[in-house]
């Protein structure tokens, strides 16, 4: 394993986002908390608490999902592909670095990344109203694979997308309405009976419910299932990568 490949890729990725700290950081924060302050206001006034909990503690865990999940994806998929609009990928590729390790460098500052906003958020959580994390170490295994696993994502969008309007597609068309319909602002439970149904559809609501449950001991779906879905989407994720790097589909091209 080449080490110093890791983290030469780890520390450009995350010089380019400390040379860049508002787009990086402040801005989905400020945008993450107007979320927080619209819908705690407009929507909290009206629903006072959902199962024992009150509406804007409720809607923490699904806010810091939705900023974590949109953030991974951006900053892994802009990672690996503006070395494909440069040019400069053939330089990566000929270094000695196994997939593995360059997938490794990108995945790992995204995520890092991520991780980083996802705390700030959750500090900034505690400025508006109580919070009581009852199991803080589950806490932070779901935060830590989300993050990992839709950096992994990400890398795959960027390795996919052939131009700028691409690597906005799947975030905007697909990964979004998932989050928004995956129990971010609600609990599944709440909906009519087919409509709940459906949504066990929404791997989405797996992981929302599986933080949510660190944070009240509540879920919508059992935590094994929630643990499961992660990892197995961790695992789908790696195997595509390595067939990409195999093949050198969209990369040599």
């Amino acid at each position: 394993m080449n080490l110093y490949a890791i983290w030469a890729i780890y520390r450009f990725e995350m010089s380019r986002a400390f040379r860049t700290i508002t787009q990086t950081v402040v801005s989905p924060v400020l945008s993450t908390s107007l979320y927080f302050v619209v819908f705690g206001a407009a929507i909290g006034s009206r629903i006072e608490e959902v199962e024992g909990v009150s509406y804007g503690a409720f809607i923490v865990p699904g806010l810091i999902m939705l900023t974590v999940i949109t953030q991974s994806i951006s900053n892994a998929s802009f990672g690996i592909y503006f070395p494909k609009f440069v040019g400069s990928i053939y330089e990566l590729l000929s270094a000695p670095a196994s997939f593995l390790e360059i997938t490794a460098g990108y995945v790992f500052a995204a995520a890092t990344k991520s991780l980083m906003i996802g705390i700030i958020i959750l500090l900034t959580a505690f400025l508006f109203v109580d919070l009581d994390i009852q199991h803080p170490l589950w806490m932070a295994v779901f935060l830590v694979l989300t993050c990992l696993s839709f950096s992994l994502m990400g890398f795959i969008i960027g390795i996919w997308a052939t131009n700028f309007e691409q690597l906005q597609l799947v975030p905007l068309l697909l990964i979004q309405p998932l989050i928004f319909l995956g129990g971010t602002f609600y609990s599944i439970s709440m909906l009519p009976g087919v409509w709940e149904t459906i949504s066990l559809f929404n791997p989405v609501v797996y992981l929302v419910s599986g933080f949510r449950w660190s944070f009240f001991g509540m879920s919508d779906v059992a935590l094994g299932w929630s643990l499961l879905a992660i990892v197995g989407f961790t695992g789908a994720c790696i195997a595509i990568i390595g067939w990409i790097f195999r093949t050198g589909w969209r990369i040599r091209d």
